[in-house]
């Protein structure tokens, strides 16, 4: 009987909108290599199974920060 074994989990962080969008997923990023998990940063690889796409709603407001 063959076994199946679990795929450790690795993340895709997309960062779309302003800079301070990538300070925040550098933080993220961090955070989640702390506990071990695999992160990469907008790869075109497929080898990924989360993707978190960060994102900014307030563009004007980030601009004049």
């Amino acid at each position: 009987m063959k076994t199946r074994t679990l795929k450790k989990d690795k993340v895709n962080i997309l960062t779309l909108g302003c800079s301070k969008n990538m300070v925040d997923s550098e933080v993220l990023s961090g955070q989640l290599q702390a506990n071990k998990i695999d992160v990469v940063h907008e790869s075109t690889k497929k080898d990924h199974n989360i993707v978190i796409v960060n994102t900014c709603g307030f563009i004007e407001k980030a601009k004049s920060n």
